[in-house]
């Protein structure tokens, strides 16, 4: 029997999504930051408070401490509360800015920024971050990525859940920038004093 070829589609349509837990702790003593576990108890992410000296940026790492994105708050802007992602440690050129809304469900947008080599796309964040009960739609309204809460473990830990197609590391760097934004107090306002 010769098996028959899946198409790209048929076989997006079969990953599963991928499920982090979120766990508002540091595991190094005295600091505070994310620990962020895969689906099998792993370490994936992690965010320490030694990583920020100006109190202005965080850099998510991943499980061998390799930065994977640095979240900045960008001061003075017109658009009001405004928090840009960097591929890396490099802080020179953007490839998102996350950005506060104030506009009905709507709680924050999370644009591509120019320059990049292929079109990025755009997303929304609907919900209540404070509450850990968001979602993150694309320019399509699907439902892309969702932060939920852990049952009965309270607002430290909660839930990740990425669809496929969508990168791991860019929707727990938005979660960081949403942490920054909406959660009192922040790990930056909390790491400053």
């Amino acid at each position: 029997m010769v098996p028959r070829p899946v198409s790209a589609v048929a076989e997006r349509a079969e990953e599963a999504p991928t499920t982090l837990t979120v766990w508002r702790k540091s595991l190094l003593f005295d600091c505070k930051g994310f620990t962020v576990f895969d689906a099998k108890g792993n370490l994936a992410y992690r965010v320490d408070s030694y990583a920020s000296e100006t109190g202005d940026e965080v850099v998510l790492m991943d499980a061998a401490g390799r930065p994977a994105f640095t979240v900045r708050r960008k001061r003075f802007s017109l658009q009001g509360d405004q928090w840009l992602v960097f591929a890396g440690e490099e802080t020179r050129r953007p490839v998102y800015a996350v950005r506060r809304s104030g506009r009905g469900k709507t709680m924050a947008h999370v644009t591509a920024c120019a320059g990049g080599s292929s079109p990025s796309p755009s997303y929304e964040v609907e919900g209540s971050y404070a509450q850990r009960c968001c979602v993150v739609y694309d320019a399509e309204r699907r439902a892309v990525a969702e932060v939920r809460p852990k049952e009965v473990v309270g607002t430290d830990v909660f839930r990740l859940e990425i669809q496929p197609g969508v990168g791991v590391s860019l929707a727990m760097a938005v979660v960081v920038a949403l942490e920054q934004m909406f959660a009192r107090p922040s790990l930056l306002r909390s790491w400053s004093t």
